[in-house]
């Protein structure tokens, strides 16, 4: 690993005129590497990465409103920590919604990886009420009104559902649907 040169003009590291000197080594970036070093030898099986046994992985909407309910959600299911979290518009509507089919292979290839790193058994699909992704995907008249958005959201869930059971048939899946006010439907 080489050391960066760099420019100083501090007294302690200049050529004792207050000048430059080229050829002097950054000390931070040498103490840094020391304490990196330090590390590795005290604990050489760290890994940087979160592999190990989870139980989850989140789909979630890109909706500004619903992070923090969600997190509540899932601290009240005694899951925090313990799940990885893929979100895009729509959750489970842009994964299944033909007019976001691009999007799919993204989700696909994500929650292969999430099975792979973090072992999880389960993905849970949290799709969200006044969704501005649901009207794109299906139009307004599918959101129109609560029973009809509660039944277009629950056909894109049933939708992610059978997609993931033919993917991974041995991954459990749970499907919801948020109101503004974080409470939770769930659909099975």
């Amino acid at each position: 690993m080489a050391l960066i040169s760099r420019t100083h003009t501090c007294a302690c590291c200049s050529d004792g005129q207050g000048g430059n000197q080229d050829t002097h080594f950054d000390r931070r970036h040498f103490l840094r590497l020391g304490a990196g070093a330090g590390l590795a030898a005290t604990f050489p099986t760290f890994s940087f990465g979160a592999t190990g046994k989870y139980e989850a992985m989140l789909l979630t909407c890109i909706d500004p409103r619903f992070p923090e309910r969600t997190i509540r959600y899932m601290e009240r299911r005694h899951l925090a920590g313990k799940y990885s979290q893929f979100t895009f518009a729509g959750a489970a509507i842009g994964v299944v919604a033909p007019a976001f089919r691009d999007w799919e292979k993204t989700f696909w290839d994500n929650l292969a990886a999430s099975i792979k790193l973090h072992n999880i058994s389960r993905v849970i699909a949290m799709n969200h009420r006044d969704c501005s992704a649901a009207e794109i995907a299906y139009g307004k008249d599918k959101v129109i009104n609560s029973r009809i958005e509660t039944e277009t959201h629950r056909a894109a869930l049933m939708e992610f559902r059978r997609q993931v059971g033919e993917r991974h048939p041995t991954l459990a899946v749970e499907t919801g649907l948020m109101s503004l006010n974080g409470r939770v439907e769930m659909f099975s």
